[in-house]
């Protein structure tokens, strides 16, 4: 991809496989002065395809910023799901992951995986 973007994909460890309709929202937040973080703003949602990624970026360059994002995957709705009940019992720990992460280079990619199970997950800046 040339320009700035923000990407993701998700994994469902747990199966070992991609994470099909996982409910993706990326959020701009807003500072105020003082540093401190003020508001945000919905930018855009989706759900993830059968390969575990979404059809377009999450950001394309055209609205790239050099600023404070939040991408929150809605991991609970995922576990929840009837498909996947089967695997694991009671409730999955983490409802909603917010990964917080600046960008510093409006011009670069910023690819930010998430790897899910129902107890846990790691995510890491990805290429």
């Amino acid at each position: 991809m040339s320009g700035g973007c923000i990407t993701t994909h998700v994994l469902d460890t747990s199966r070992g496989k991609p994470a099909t309709g996982l409910r993706v929202e990326l959020w701009l937040i807003e500072a105020s002065e003082t540093g401190f973080a003020e508001g945000r703003s919905l930018l855009q949602a989706a759900s993830t395809n059968e390969d575990g990624r979404l059809d377009a970026p999450l950001l394309g360059s055209e609205e790239m910023l050099a600023a404070v994002y939040e991408i929150v995957f809605y991991a609970g709705d995922y576990f929840r799901d009837e498909q996947r009940r089967y695997m694991f019992d009671g409730e999955p720990v983490f409802d909603r992951i917010p990964i917080r992460f600046y960008v510093a280079d409006a011009n670069s990619h910023y690819h930010i995986p998430l790897l899910v199970a129902p107890g846990g997950y790691s995510t890491y800046r990805g290429s």
